[in-house]
């Protein structure tokens, strides 16, 4: 090997530390093996990692690039180390795990409360991340699974779909489609929209069901994160079209919800990596999601 693992720990804690010195210090080595460790690298690499800029360590691009590869050595060794550990415990350790923005205001709440009571021993890591992001996370292992509002497209990852939703209409309290119980396309092409960037998936779906309806498509505030579009409304600045989840659980006062006459379904997906092994915490969590609510 030409990259030794004592050698990616210590290019890693330069890396990280930005300093020769601090290197030493969180690996409780002298400066100077630190520098002769980076020296030595270097020459069987056959590259520079690093360049020497008044007096500080500034990485190569070649360094950068290592770096990331590293890293992601290092977050696949640790989730060696938390499997190791639940082997010895039995039914505990660590799941990992993300989700789509929208679906942390219902359903991971209640999938993660009914999860931690039936595996009180099993710690939860959980935050929210975009469509786009959720591929990268689930390979690299830095989630066991992801949860996505829609089904993502890769070919190395194992897709479920495990509910329905659709997109829903919300308009302030006095608004003159409020007396509606169903909004149809064409109510919402008489007003301006608040909608999703076209970039987004929520923006494309949506659009593409005014185009389809041979309606005109009329907004012009475009927003990244559904709650402020929700925001938007609830301050009077006109009405949007959302994901049924977000607003589900009635935190939204001075909010009316309306279902759409024309449905723009969503179909809330298990992601997991085609590579992983079974029988993991993920296997319980995905029995959780699929179970009934109680």
């Amino acid at each position: 090997m030409k990259f030794r693992l004592r050698q990616m720990e210590v290019f890693r804690s330069v890396m990280l530390t930005g300093t020769i010195s601090g290197a030493a210090k969180m690996l409780f080595i002298s400066q100077p093996a630190v520098s002769r460790f980076i020296s030595q690298t270097e020459e069987s690499l056959g590259y520079k990692l690093f360049n020497r800029v008044k007096g500080k360590l500034v990485p190569t691009p070649e360094g950068e690039a290592l770096y990331n590869e590293v890293e992601d050595f290092y977050q696949h060794a640790q989730r060696v180390d938390d499997f190791a550990s639940d082997l010895l415990h039995g039914p505990a350790g660590v799941l990992n795990i993300s989700s789509s923005p929208c679906l942390s205001y219902s359903v991971m709440p209640e999938a993660i409360t009914r999860f931690t009571r039936r595996y009180p021993g099993i710690q939860v890591n959980y935050h929210t991340t975009m469509l786009n992001s959720m591929a990268q996370e689930i390979l690299s292992n830095k989630v066991d699974l992801a949860v996505s509002v829609l089904p993502l497209e890769h070919i190395n990852l194992e897709v479920q779909a495990f509910r329905t939703g659709r997109m829903v209409c919300v308009i302030p309290d006095l608004h003159p489609l409020a007396p509606k119980q169903k909004i149809s396309l064409e109510d919402l092409s008489q007003y301006e929209l608040i909608s999703h960037h076209p970039s987004i998936q929520f923006g494309k779906l949506v659009r593409t069901a005014f185009e389809s309806a041979g309606l005109v498509f009329n907004s012009r505030i475009h927003i990244h994160q559904t709650e402020v579009a929700c925001s938007l409304v609830r301050a009077g600045m006109g009405v949007a079209i959302v994901d049924e989840f977000t607003v589900s659980n009635g935190a939204w006062v001075g909010l009316q919800v309306r279902p759409l006459e024309q449905d723009i379904l969503l179909k809330p997906s298990i992601a997991r990596s085609v590579f992983d092994r079974q029988g993991t915490h993920a296997e319980k969590f995905i029995e959780i999601l699929l179970s009934p609510i109680p």
